[in-house]
């Protein structure tokens, strides 16, 4: 879907020769398959070469490596551009963050233009029905990667009461209004709902134990966020967990925008 960049001419400063690369792999390379050494020599190049240096030698935990090398390869492949782009964003923000330099310099803040509508007035009632009239062509989306720890509920946030009377949840709530709209739209309404490592199996099981609240299958789409590489310091070097495996974060609700574009259906026609 997304075109690495990993091996293009983005290389920070310094980086070490392609024999450096081979020599830092050494007999390892034996563990590898062809397309992981030249993306595993791709990173050395680009300055992670300190992701290999703890390596037993060959045939000593060579199953660990070849799954090291999948856990990076799957992260290169989540994001635009691939690690190599992620790795230079990230110096970028940390060298400005470094320097003190404001992204924001040079804007002014101001209040946007908008409407206040009173409810049953004929302004409100003109923008009801272009509402009505345009309903039919939106997709839907709910970010649901966090827990309600901080609520003092123990379960994921989609699951919340909405009332105390009926105990509806979030979730039910939500597409109740989507199935309202639905009918007045007169076409199937798409949900995608963007989940974690932590609330991912609670949610699918939500929606199974109620049968997707009266949605069909067809228009609920569950996506599980990706994590990308937690980074270690300015020179944007990725952050190890142990000899084989690196550090990893949940990205933030800024994946719904790429969720939405390239996965989740949307509406015929539109």
């Amino acid at each position: 879907m997304l075109r690495s960049l990993v091996g293009s001419e983005m290389c920070i400063r310094d980086s070490p020769k392609s024999t450096e690369s081979s020599e830092l792999l050494g007999e390892n390379a034996k563990a590898l398959s062809p397309e992981q050494v030249r993306f595993c020599e791709n990173l050395i190049r680009q300055g992670q070469g300190h992701l290999f240096e703890s390596w037993a030698g060959l045939g000593v935990e060579d199953g660990r490596k070849a799954a090291a090398v999948e856990q990076l390869m799957m992260c290169d492949r989540s994001y635009p551009g691939g690690l190599a782009q992620y790795t230079e964003n990230a110096r970028r923000l940390l060298e400005q963050s470094a320097a003190g330099s404001n992204p924001l310099d040079g804007y002014a803040p101001s209040i946007p233009d908008g409407e206040m509508l009173v409810a049953h007035t004929p302004e409100w009632e003109r923008a009801e029905a272009l509402g009505r009239e345009h309903i039919g062509s939106c997709a839907f989306g709910i970010v649901a990667g966090g827990l309600g720890e901080r609520l003092g509920y123990n379960g994921i946030k989609l699951a919340l009461p909405t009332e105390s009377c009926t105990g509806r949840s979030f979730l039910e709530y939500y597409i109740q209004t989507i199935l309202a709209y639905q009918k007045i739209s007169g076409r199937e309404l798409p949900l995608m709902i963007m989940t974690s490592d932590d609330t991912d199996g609670a949610t699918r099981a939500l929606l199974a134990e109620n049968s997707n609240f009266g949605m069909a299958e067809s228009q609920v789409v569950v996506l599980k966020q990706d994590k990308v590489p937690s980074i270690s310091d300015n020179q944007g070097r990725i952050a190890m967990a142990d000899e084989y495996r690196i550090q990893t974060k949940p990205h933030g609700h800024g994946d719904v925008h790429s969720c939405l574009l390239y996965t989740s259906p949307r509406p015929r026609d539109s």
